[in-house]
């Protein structure tokens, strides 16, 4: 069981942990050379997981964001050719956003600043220490109290089977 004291200590190693990753994975991102904010990355992420381009709004909402932030992001990757506003064929009122080819090769360059800063992250932990890791982050994000063993994901695994977001 828990004390008030202990559950104290995991909540601020949980925030250092995620200040860390961001730190590191800002860095590997500066590093990729791409001129990519950590926001926009995620929208250009979340853009690679939609079935078709979607709206704005759509974008706001799975971005968990106000759609005044979805349109300055939007604005930045735009700029740089690697999304495009496009009119959605059956209502000319709505656009859509696609990634552009500029946009699928910032995607990988990204995914390999990502896996360069998990491995820094992991380095100093075993394969079983790693697994152990897994089936505890899957209970945190998934917020669920069962406690039945979970498939670990493989490392370079972009998302869980099921775990996928389709605008």
């Amino acid at each position: 069981m828990t004390t008030p004291d202990s559950d104290s200590l995991l909540a601020e190693q949980l925030l250092r942990l995620t200040r860390r990753v961001h730190r590191i994975q800002k860095h590997h991102l500066e590093r990729s050379g791409l001129d990519v904010t950590p926001a926009q990355a995620r929208l250009l992420r979340t853009l690679a997981h939609c079935d078709s381009p979607p709206r704005m709004a759509d974008l706001a909402e799975r971005l968990e964001v106000v759609p005044r932030a979805v349109t300055t992001l939007v604005d930045g990757l735009e700029g740089s050719g690697m999304v495009r506003r496009v009119p959605d064929p059956t209502n000319r009122r709505v656009i859509r956003i696609e990634l552009t080819e500029d946009g699928r090769k910032a995607l990988r360059q990204l995914r390999g600043a990502r896996v360069s800063a998990a491995e820094e992250i992991l380095d100093p932990l075993t394969d079983l220490e790693r697994q152990v890791l897994s089936g505890l982050l899957d209970a945190l994000v998934d917020g669920s109290p069962d406690r039945t063993p979970k498939r670990a994901p493989g490392r370079d695994q972009e998302r869980a089977p099921g775990q996928e977001h389709r605008c």
